[in-house]
């Protein structure tokens, strides 16, 4: 079988794959895969949604596969430097990218110049998990839900932290900020868990943040939750209503992990990391870690995670016009 570069090519040998024929493998790519350690890059610092994700992944698959799996965080400008680093990253499996809304669906809309194409540059493998976000307060604003902070916000202009100008979160929090008419003032970090730190010493009065990584502050009392993003509420939060349910009809809003990989990588190898990420994702002991942390936990096959992308760009490129955050 010819050696295939384009993905989706490679998309349709994993269908096929995944049908039950039997392919041949291209003969360069015959030999095991992993044959060395994995670089997992996670656009993120340690503590937040996708480093969580990464290092439960990672933990699970090196004994999986025989090879260590090494988690490696390069935080900053919404992720989008880790995901320009996997990009150019030898296509041989080695490189794997945790992808996030904030690099691979909202960028193209927001940065006017990115070092790579979301849409060309990488094949998705498989989500990993998804979750909500969860708009929280440090304990002492005086206000219990959404109505009652968007009171307090307009005699106050409250500082409200966001993981990175331009994140997921940041633009949830835009889009409540636009149908209520609250008034925040964004303070930006380079990830999750230093906003979230300075949210519970008070330093910043509200965050919007992935439910994974804000609820242990929650069940510690050190935050309170105010709604959560998701049109249903959650099991883990179930006396919260949603953001919806408190007067922003329709508004639904979250965060998502998937494993991405270079564009040209072997079919061979794509066809290995999806069997077994995503035995290694649905296997007990990952589920239960991912579930009590508030993660929903998702597997899809290759085909299936693109058309979620296009669905997800398309929708955010709606989000992020409406904004009117523009970076250079």
């Amino acid at each position: 079988m010819p050696f295939m570069t384009n993905r989706r090519q490679a998309l349709q040998w994993l269908g096929a794959s995944a049908a039950g024929l039997a392919l041949p493998l291209p003969a360069a790519f015959a030999q095991a895969f992993p044959s060395k350690p994995v670089r997992v890059l996670v656009g993120a610092a340690p503590g937040g949604p996708a480093d969580f994700m990464g290092r439960t992944f990672s933990d699970a698959a090196s004994p999986a596969l025989g090879q260590p799996f090494v988690v490696d965080n390069k935080p900053g400008a919404t992720g989008t430097i880790a995901a320009g680093m996997a990009a150019k990253a030898p296509a041989d499996g080695h490189t794997l990218l945790i992808g996030a809304p904030g690099a691979i669906v909202v960028a193209p809309h927001l940065i006017a110049k990115l070092d790579y194409d979301a849409d060309k540059d990488f094949t998705p493998i498989t989500m990993l998990g998804a979750g909500a976000f969860v708009l929280v307060a440090h304990p002492s604003v005086p206000a219990n839900n959404l109505a009652e902070l968007v009171a307090l916000s307009k005699k106050q202009k409250l500082n409200f932290a966001v993981t990175a100008i331009g994140s997921a979160p940041h633009m949830a929090g835009v889009a409540v900020e636009k149908a209520t008419g609250a008034e925040w003032a964004y303070i930006p970090y380079k990830g999750g868990a230093q906003a979230i730190g300075d949210t519970v010493a008070g330093q910043t009065q509200v965050l919007m943040n992935g439910m994974l990584a804000t609820l242990p502050q929650v069940q510690a009392g050190k935050l309170k939750v105010l709604g959560v993003s998701k049109a249903t509420r959650m099991p883990l939060l179930g006396n919260v209503p949603t953001i919806a349910e408190q007067g922003i009809k329709g508004f639904e809003s979250g965060t998502w992990q998937g494993l991405l990989v270079p564009a040209a990588t072997p079919p061979a190898v794509l066809a290995r990391l999806s069997a077994e990420v995503t035995r290694i994702i649905r296997s007990p002991a990952v589920r239960e870690r991912l579930v009590s942390q508030g993660a929903e936990v998702h597997t899809m096959s290759p085909t299936d995670f693109t058309a979620f992308f296009e669905r997800e760009r398309k929708q955010w490129a709606g989000t992020v016009a409406q904004s009117g955050v523009k970076i250079d």
